[in-house]
C-alpha cells in the first residue's frame, strides 16, 4: 500500500506556530504603503499641474508606480517570474477564500474576496515596484529589506513550527520551499542591481538602455523578413517539440503566469496528496471496523463483501497513485505547450493569418480585449488547477474500470471468460466498423461516376446507377438508425474524455463550433493575444521607430544651434529631388504601380485614356525587362537602427 494507514502526529501542545502569518500580512500593508509613496514620490510626472505651481518642492513629484508592464516587458523575465513565485502560496489562499474578512454577508462574499485580493496585492506591490522603478539604488535597496523582511519572517515560523493541519509532518517545509527559493533569487538579484548601479555612477560600468521602443530581436526579426529564407537541417527534438528562434521573446507576462502555474499545481498535488490520504484513512478504518465483525454476522455474503472492500482500497490507491503522476505530467506539458501555441498564433496574427480563429473573432471589441489581458493570468492558473482536478478524477474513474475489467478477472481466475467476453465486443465492434466501410467501399464503386480526368486522385461528386443507389439507401436506412444510436453514445464518450483532457487548455476552446462565445477563458485568450499583437508586432514598431528617428534627424538638423555640425560639407539635398529619386526608384521596382497613380484632373477623357494605355505599356515593358534580366531576389535595402540612427544599406 501506497499509503500508511497509522502516522505519527505532532502534539499541538508541542508545536505552536510562534508567528501568525496572517497577522503580519496585515501589518505588512503599513511599509508596504510607505514603500509605495516613497517610490511614487521619486517618480516624476510628465506634465506639471496646478499643484505643482503652487508647491514648488513638489517639481511634478508623486506620479504612477508600476509593478509590472504585462504588455510590451521583454527584459527580466524571469526575474519577474520568480517574483511571481513568491506569492504562490498567497495565491493559492486566496483559492481557498482564506483572506475573506469575517462576517461579510453571502450576498457580499465576491466583494470580500477582491479586498482580499487587493490586500494580497498591496502587500507584494514594493517587490513588484521595487523592480521596476529607474531610481535603481533605492529601489534595490529598498526591495532586499522588504524581501528579506519576508524570508526571515517565513523561515522563524517553519523552524519554530514545521508542521501543519494540512498534510502532517513537515507541512510548512513542503508547501514554502517554493517561496523561500523566489524570495532568494530575488535577494540576489536585488543584490546584482545595486552592484551595477554603482559601478555605473563610479564610471566603472556602462549604463545600459533597459527600455527600449523597438527591442533588439524585434528589429532582427523585421531584418531577417528582408532576407531571404535559408534551409536549416534541423534536429529531431526541433522538429518535433520545440524550435527555439532567437528573434521572439515571451513578454514577462507569459513567463510569469508560466512559473506562477507551476508552483501553483505543485502546492495544489500536495494538497489534493494530503486529502487523499485523509480519505484512504478512512475507507482503511471502515475495512478495519467491518473486519472485525464478521465473526458476529451470520450473513454469508458478508466475507464477499470484506473482500471487495478490501480489493477497491488497493485499487483505489493504486490507481491514484498512478493517475497523480499522468496527470500531473499531462498538466506540466499543457503549461509550456501554452507557451508554444502564443508563439505560434501571435506569428500567424503578425503576417495577417487569422484563419486559425473563428470568424466572429476577426474583428474582437477593444474594451474586451484589455480586460481579457487583465484577466488572462490569474484565469490561466486557475484553468490549469481545475483541469488537472478533473482530468485527474477521470483517469482514476477509467483506471479503476480497467482495473475491474481485466486485472480483477485474472487475478480470480476467471481470465478466460473476461478474454471471451473482450473477444465477443471486440468481434461486435469490428463487424460494426466493417459494414460502416462497406458502404463507403459501395459508394465509391457502384454509385459514382467515373474519374474525368486520368490523374485526378478521387472520382467526382456525380451519382451513378441511381436506380440501385435508392435501393441500397434505403435498406441501409433501418440499419443506420441502429447504428446510430451507437455512433450517438460513441459521440457522448469522445468528448467527455476530450472536454476532461483539455479542460485546462485556455489556448483552444472545448465548445462547439458557433458556441465560443460562450466559453470565456477561450475569449480570454483571444482578446489577450490580439492585445500583444496590437502593442508589439514587430513590423509596427520598426515602421514606428524609423519615423520617430527621422522625425528626431528633422528637428536636430532644422536647430539652428547644431546646424553646422549636422550638414559640414554644404547645403542639403532638395527634398523635392529626393522625393522624386524615391519615386521613380520605387516604381522601377514595383512596375505594377504606374498604373494605379492618379492622373491629372485637366484634360478631356480621350486624353486620360491615352495616358493610361501609355502607363499600362510601361508598366508591361518594365515588367518584362525586369523578369527577364532578374536571376536573383529583388535587392531590397534593410534597415537597422544604431545609436538612435536610421542606417540604410543593401
Amino acid at each position: 500500500m501506497y499509503f500508511q494507514s497509522e502516522r505519527a502526529t505532532k502534539d499541538n501542545g508541542t508545536c505552536k506556530d510562534s508567528i501568525d502569518m496572517d497577522l503580519f500580512l496585515h501589518c505588512s500593508l503599513v511599509p508596504s504603503v510607505l514603500i509605495i509613496l516613497a517610490l511614487s514620490f521619486l517618480e516624476k510626472r510628465t506634465r506639471k499641474t496646478s499643484i505643482d505651481d503652487k508647491i514648488q518642492l513638489l517639481d511634478r513629484r508623486f506620479g504612477f508606480v508600476i509593478p509590472l508592464d504585462l504588455i510590451g516587458t521583454f527584459n527580466n523575465r524571469w526575474t519577474y517570474g520568480f517574483a511571481f513565485g513568491a506569492i504562490a502560496n498567497k495565491v493559492m489562499s486566496l483559492f481557498s477564500e482564506e483572506y475573506l474578512p469575517a462576517g461579510v454577508p453571502t450576498w457580499a462574499r465576491a466583494l470580500g474576496l477582491l479586498l482580499g485580493a487587493i490586500e494580497v496585492g498591496l502587500a507584494f506591490y514594493p517587490i513588484f515596484a521595487c523592480l521596476t522603478t529607474d531610481n535603481k539604488i533605492i529601489g534595490s535597496v529598498t526591495g532586499f529589506l522588504y524581501s528579506l523582511t519576508w524570508l526571515i519572517v517565513t523561515l522563524v515560523d517553519i523552524v519554530t513550527c514545521p508542521h501543519g493541519d494540512k498534510i502532517g509532518d513537515y507541512d510548512k517545509v513542503i508547501f514554502n520551499w517554493p517561496c523561500l527559493l523566489c524570495l532568494s533569487f530575488l535577494l540576489g538579484r536585488f543584490v546584482h542591481v545595486f552592484i551595477k548601479s554603482i559601478r555605473i555612477m563610479m564610471g566603472a560600468d556602462i549604463a545600459c538602455e533597459e527600455k527600449r521602443f523597438l527591442p533588439i530581436h524585434q528589429a532582427e526579426h523585421v531584418k531577417r523578413l528582408f532576407r531571404k529564407p535559408v534551409q536549416v537541417q534541423k534536429t529531431w527534438f526541433e522538429r518535433k517539440i520545440y524550435d527555439s528562434d532567437p528573434c521572439f521573446k515571451f513578454p514577462s507576462r507569459m513567463i510569469g503566469t508560466t512559473v506562477l502555474s507551476l508552483f501553483c499545481l505543485y502546492v495544489f498535488i500536495t494538497l489534493e496528496f494530503g486529502a487523499f490520504h485523509l480519505v484512504v484513512q478512512a475507507l482503511n478504518s471502515l475495512e478495519a471496523n467491518m473486519a472485525q465483525l464478521e465473526p458476529d454476522v451470520t450473513w454469508s455474503g458478508y466475507n464477499q463483501t470484506v473482500a471487495s472492500m478490501k480489493e477497491f482500497n488497493g485499487a483505489l490507491e493504486g490507481v491514484w497513485f498512478f493517475t497523480t503522476f499522468l496527470a500531473g505530467f499531462i498538466t506540466v506539458s499543457y503549461i509550456f505547450h501554452i507557451l508554444v501555441c502564443y508563439r505560434k498564433h501571435m506569428k500567424r496574427l503578425w503576417v495577417g493569418e487569422k484563419s486559425f480563429l473563428p470568424a466572429k473573432y476577426h474583428k474582437p471589441s477593444a474594451s474586451q480585449s484589455v480586460a481579457a489581458i487583465a484577466r488572462y493570468s490569474g484565469w490561466q492558473v486557475a484553468y490549469i488547477l481545475w483541469g488537472y482536478l478533473i482530468m485527474h478524477i477521470v483517469q482514476t474513474f477509467l483506471g479503476l474500470a480497467f482495473v475491474y475489467a481485466l486485472v480483477f478477472p485474472v487475478k480470480h481466475g476467471k481470465g478466460i471468460a473476461m478474454l471471451q467476453g473482450l473477444g465477443l465486443s471486440i468481434l461486435t465492434i469490428a463487424i460494426v466498423i466493417a459494414l460502416m466501410v462497406l458502404q463507403v467501399i459501395l459508394a465509391t464503386t457502384f454509385f459514382l461516376q467515373k474519374k474525368i480526368y486520368p490523374e485526378d486522385k478521387g472520382k467526382p461528386l456525380a451519382l451513378n446507377n441511381r436506380k440501385a443507389f435508392h435501393n441500397f439507401n434505403y435498406f441501409f436506412f433501418f440499419y443506420n438508425v441502429i447504428l446510430g444510436l451507437s455512433a450517438c453514445l460513441m459521440r457522448l464518450f469522445c468528448s467527455l474524455i476530450l472536454g476532461s483532457w483539455l479542460i485546462g487548455r485556455i489556448d483552444r476552446t472545448i465548445l462547439q463550433r458557433g458556441y465560443e462565445s460562450a466559453d470565456m477563458g477561450y475569449n480570454t485568450w483571444i482578446g489577450m493575444i490580439y492585445v500583444d499583437h496590437y502593442h508589439t508586432n514587430p513590423s509596427l514598431l520598426c515602421f514606428c521607430n524609423i519615423l520617430l528617428t527621422n522625425s528626431a534627424e528633422k528637428r536636430l538638423r532644422e536647430s539652428q544651434d547644431y546646424y553646422s555640425f549636422s550638414n559640414p560639407t554644404g547645403p542639403r539635398r532638395p527634398t523635392r529631388a529626393r522625393t522624386r529619386w524615391l519615386l521613380y526608384y520605387t516604381l522601377l521596382k514595383n512596375p505594377r504601380l504606374i498604373i494605379q497613380r492618379k492622373v491629372k484632373e485637366q484634360g478631356d477623357e480621350d486624353t486620360k485614356n491615352i495616358v493610361s494605355q501609355i502607363r499600362l505599356i510601361h508598366a508591361s515593358v518594365l515588367e518584362a525587362d525586369m523578369r527577364n534580366n532578374q536571376e536573383g531576389p529583388i535587392d531590397i535595402k534593410c534597415v537597422e537602427i544604431k545609436e538612435g540612427r536610421t542606417l540604410f544599406y543593401d
